[in-house]
């Protein structure tokens, strides 16, 4: 890569499913400018996220819409080679949304996580110890306050987020089920991640049955990375007073129109249940908080991760694709020529 230049991936038409390499354009362009108070980011890892796919979208969702030649937003993390504001010199590293490119002009306001911690990779700071990981701590520990003894089950559960979700309700005393497709991850949630129990839904003819079995007090918390008909098969096992987190809706395949299925309303009245949507972003402000607690427990060896790593920013605009096929194991990354570390 040449400081003269910069490579990116920008949006040549917009996707009504799940976007495809078809989708975007891989261009080079001269190398941005630093305005008053900007930093100049070498990007050294690339993030693939199912939030991609909302933001590409014609329907509103909870980020402005990205516009056809816009480069694709992306979280990444990178180091800081030439800087025109006080608080940061060129050998910093640091995580924002920084998008599919290979160097980026970022505003302070751009930049979600300074990685002090030297000891990890720079790539963990997009997983386990980023958004992924965030979201897993805020959303358990926040919003569904689990307490020791509960059955917390959680869908998605051999991903970067449900992974981390399940393993962090075991280092608080709960009971663990994971939700997983494919016989490789359920045994993922079980023997590396340390969850109870899982369930195989693509081997289940009846997945409520299946839940029922093993939750036969029911659920008292539900992490949800998935909706859709998953979602329809736990909601009716809800315990009284439970706790329900929504944090992706990666089955649902059309937003347009708005996806109709099970109502939840009675499951929630009945069971007095509490259901709510959140975003990492929510907790911007404490993000140094969950990634000093992630750091320990990594440490400590009770929490464990996996990367899938892609090479060139050439892989990135087939990578959301890849994501949604469920070929992918551990959190998806685009490694750059620049990375160190």
């Amino acid at each position: 890569m040449s400081n003269t230049t910069n490579r990116r991936v920008a949006l040549k038409a917009r996707p009504t499913g799940i976007p495809q390499a078809e989708h975007f354009d891989l261009t080079t362009a001269p190398a941005p400018e630093l305005a008053k108070d900007e930093i100049l980011v070498s990007n050294s890892y690339l993030s693939v996220d199912p939030a991609m796919r909302g933001w590409l979208s014609d329907t509103k969702g909870y980020g402005s819409r990205i516009e056809i030649g816009d480069v694709m937003r992306a979280f990444a993390v990178g180091t800081v080679i030439r800087s025109r504001n006080s608080a940061f010199s060129p050998g910093d590293h640091v995580m924002g949304l920084f998008g599919w490119q290979e160097l980026a002009a970022v505003h302070p306001d751009q930049v979600l996580l300074r990685i002090n911690e030297q000891s990890f990779p720079l790539s963990l700071h997009l997983g386990v110890l980023g958004v992924n990981g965030i979201a897993a701590y805020f959303g358990l520990r926040e919003i569904c306050a689990p307490k020791v003894g509960e059955t917390v089950m959680v869908s998605t559960a051999a991903g970067a987020v449900g992974s981390c979700v399940g393993q962090i309700a075991k280092i608080l005393g709960c009971n663990v089920i994971g939700i997983a497709g494919g016989p490789e991850k359920h045994q993922l949630c079980i023997d590396e991640f340390g969850f109870d129990a899982a369930i195989d839904y693509k081997s289940e003819s009846d997945l409520g049955a299946a839940i029922g079995r093993l939750c036969p007090d029911g659920i008292d918390v539900y992490f949800d990375n998935t909706s859709g008909a998953i979602s329809d098969a736990v909601l009716p096992h809800l315990a009284v007073g439970a706790r329900v987190a929504v944090c992706g809706t990666a089955s649902i395949e059309s937003w347009n129109p708005w996806p109709i299925g099970p109502r939840c309303e009675r499951h929630l009245l009945v069971k007095r249940a509490m259901m709510r949507g959140f975003i990492a972003l929510d907790y911007a402000d404490r993000y140094d908080e969950a990634v000093s607690q992630l750091s320990q427990w990594i440490r400590e060896g009770k929490l464990r991760y996996r990367e899938e790593i892609l090479e060139g920013l050439e892989q990135a605009p087939a990578a959301i694709s890849r994501l949604y096929s469920g070929k992918n194991h551990g959190k998806l990354l685009i490694r750059l020529p620049a990375a160190k570390g």
